[in-house]
């Protein structure tokens, strides 16, 4: 069945004229097409949670020295904000093209309480924490609810009648998914992945605020030493490299999307210091504000 359904996908996404490079809104809240027509070298990224699927071409993440691949084949789920790194591959004649789709989640614990799914996720991440973001394989199932969601985007009424219902069965079937277990973890709020969860969340909406690993480990009731190990070990990196990522992302999305002077932007993002912010953006963009505003 998904070779029956996956060479449709592309053609289906030919028809909608609002697709153009880059992420493009469709008609449902929540379900984002994106398109990319060249190869774009490994750059940093910050993924929020949601699920990418992949209908062409595809994309390499790396996180804590592995590597993952998501394509036709397996799909990206995203449990937690995170920063890494990605690269796409893709050409004019065969471009990447795909859709996003924002995990919500009051209907994925809405979800876990209908299937009975607490009894068999057990004690499942805690003695080794999983990363934050994993790919999983797009089965028979999963393949046929995304080409029925593609199909109902084409037409307004559709996106509204058939949307919600289509949004919630592929997040039920993650949950049928490799990740599970984390996704069980995040929205029952059990256990420490969801207790790093919850200062990610933190971390995303006070970025610009003076933040320590002491003052965050005690709003996760946790030791330092065992928050700063379990946080490393769902994202990768420290809290405040984490922190500095997420600043540094902050801050490029006014420059470039708003035309806001870089030293405008540091201070807006919590920097002191203007030249700091400066030498820290181009060691991890490759680029100086003003080089990528050009």
């Amino acid at each position: 069945m998904k070779e029956f359904y996956m060479p449709q996908m592309d053609k289906l996404l030919e028809q909608f004229p609002e697709i153009n490079n880059g992420a493009s809104e469709s008609r449902f809240k929540g379900v984002r097409f994106f398109k990319e027509t060249q190869h774009i070298p490994r750059k940093p990224m910050v993924y929020d949670p949601g699920i990418c699927i992949v209908i062409q071409g595809y994309k390499i993440g790396y996180l804590g020295g592995k590597t993952f691949r998501y394509d036709a084949n397996n799909y990206l789920v995203t449990m937690v904000t995170i920063p890494f790194e990605c690269e796409t591959f893709a050409s004019p004649e065969e471009p990447l093209l795909g859709l996003y789709i924002d995990i919500d989640m009051p209907q994925l614990q809405d979800l876990i309480g209908r299937i009975g799914l607490q009894a068999n996720m057990g004690t499942t991440g805690e003695k080794t924490l999983p990363r934050g973001i994993g790919p999983a394989t797009m089965d028979a199932d999963m393949s046929d609810a995304v080409y029925r969601l593609i199909k109902a985007l084409q037409s307004e009424t559709d996106s509204q009648v058939l949307c919600p219902g289509l949004v919630r069965e592929i997040l039920y079937r993650t949950l049928f998914s490799t990740q599970a277990p984390v996704l069980y973890s995040l929205a029952m709020y059990s256990g420490t992945f969801s207790k790093v969860a919850h200062i990610l969340k933190i971390m995303q909406s006070d970025y610009a605020k003076k933040l320590d690993v002491d003052h965050l480990a005690d709003k996760a009731y946790m030791s330092v030493s065992a928050f700063h190990r379990a946080f490393k070990e769902i994202t990768s990196d420290s809290p405040m490299q984490y922190l500095k990522k997420i600043r540094l992302t902050k801050a490029r999305d006014l420059i470039v999307q708003e035309s806001m002077k870089a030293y405008i932007a540091a201070d807006k993002v919590g920097y002191e210091s203007a030249s700091q912010f400066s030498r820290e953006f181009k060691r991890h963009f490759g680029q100086s504000p003003a080089e990528m505003i050009r």
